[in-house]
């Protein structure tokens, strides 16, 4: 789709991802690649004796799965390439329990174009938890299109 036309669905929901199960393993990957192994998300024994019930993802490893997420959910620009530009207003809502299937919804919120064959492009994501009424979380995700 060419970015022009996307303009018009300012808005607009884009998609919904498949769903992605998070579970011990890929948190286990996680915590081992961020280094972070809070017995909260690594130790299940520890984590069950908690007000959590047992382990939960880490919030950037369900921020980190939007890029998959939006894969499957959003049909790719017509552009020659295009960057990560950060994102605004994260919040983490709900803890991901280990074993958990989540799915993003992307809606389109801003697209302008910065400069001739440069566009910033907004996007609402809301990450949902099967079977729970609050999401993991929301925010807005940025990105730079470019030619």
């Amino acid at each position: 789709m060419k970015l022009q036309d996307l303009v018009s669905k300012v808005g607009e929901t884009l998609g919904t991802s498949e769903w992605i199960v998070i579970d011990q393993d890929r948190i286990n990957a996680f915590a081992d690649v961020t280094e972070d192994h809070q017995f909260i998300h690594v130790n299940p024994e520890m984590a069950k004796a908690t007000p959590l019930g047992g382990t939960v993802a880490h919030g950037f490893l369900t921020l980190s799965m939007l890029s998959k997420m939006m894969e499957t959910a959003v049909e790719k620009p017509q552009v020659s390439m295009s960057i990560n530009y950060g994102f605004d207003k994260v919040r983490f809502l709900s803890f991901v329990k280990s074993g958990s299937k989540v799915r993003g919804h992307f809606k389109l919120l801003e697209l302008e174009e910065k400069r001739p064959g440069q566009w910033q492009q907004k996007v609402e994501v809301t990450v949902e938890i099967e079977r729970e009424t609050k999401p993991a979380l929301i925010a807005e995700w940025i990105f730079q299109h470019f030619g």
